[in-house]
């Protein structure tokens, strides 16, 4: 069964999600130079850090987000090229991923989601959050990122002379936090497994689930990837029309609706 809902024109669409992207990653970059390079970490300005440190992660969330979007093309739909830039500039400030690597890997986890050979999934471990995301973790943080952001923490704090309470509250604690909140928002709470789950407790053959979050709720947890089923059944929509595929019945249980492109 075709899913009746459809996108904006792919101009609308493009526009749409590069000034989205634009604000979350510009935001990103903006709060990153302001917390390296101008504010200045004391007992006085701990809570205004720790603020700013709970926002950062949320947007580090979204820049992992719209990368993802690029993976598919629907960050801007039929420009493969751009598509590809804006993904691996994204993948690398992010923690120094690979993009043909991270994409390759995704575009596999859709082939084979909860199955064994399927990279976000741990199939020894289907219940374990702790197991399973060291799984995730060891998978996909190999020597580059490990050297990426060695290289980064070395700089600032060698070269440059920051302290490293500043740099580790500003940078590598929302960069730690925000791996968590994508595996278990956008990962471990869709595609793992209750005490009693088997693979025909899922909807369909891509071993997912949504969550009943409100949009706002949706959007503050994982940028409306919790909405995962309507993710794998519309792997074409952005992670903006998230929210009106699910209102449309995308990810209506017992109903595989595949995007038709």
């Amino acid at each position: 069964m075709t899913s009746r809902f459809s996108l904006p024109s792919r101009t609308a669409q493009a526009v749409t999600g590069s000034v989205l992207a634009a604000l979350i990653a510009g935001t990103w970059l903006g709060i990153h130079a302001y917390g390296m390079f101008v504010f200045e970490l004391t007992w006085a300005t701990l809570p205004f850090a720790l603020a700013l440190a709970v926002v950062q992660c949320w947007l580090s969330v979204g820049v992992f987000i719209v990368s993802h979007d690029a993976m598919h093309g629907s960050l801007i739909p039929g420009n493969p090229r751009a598509n590809s830039a804006i993904g691996a500039v994204l993948l690398v400030l992010y923690a120094g991923f690979g993009w043909k690597t991270l994409r390759d890997a995704h575009f596999q986890h859709h082939k084979l989601a909860g199955h064994a050979g399927d990279p976000d999934f741990d199939e020894h471990n289907p219940r374990s959050f702790a197991r399973w995301y060291a799984t995730f973790f060891k998978r996909y943080f190999g020597w580059r990122s490990l050297l990426y952001v060695h290289t980064v923490v070395g700089i600032y704090w060698l070269v440059i002379g920051i302290p490293m309470a500043q740099i580790f509250v500003l940078y590598g604690a929302p960069a730690l936090l925000s791996s968590l909140q994508l595996f278990y928002f956008g990962t471990f709470r869709p595609h793992r497994h209750s005490e009693t789950d088997n693979d025909q407790a899922f909807a369909d053959q891509h071993n997912t689930r949504s969550e009943s979050f409100g949009t706002l709720a949706s959007l503050a947890t994982c940028f409306h990837f919790g909405y995962h089923l309507e993710h794998h059944r519309r792997p074409d929509l952005p992670w903006w029309a998230l929210p009106k595929a699910r209102k449309a019945g995308v990810g209506n249980v017992g109903k595989t609706q595949e995007a038709t492109a």
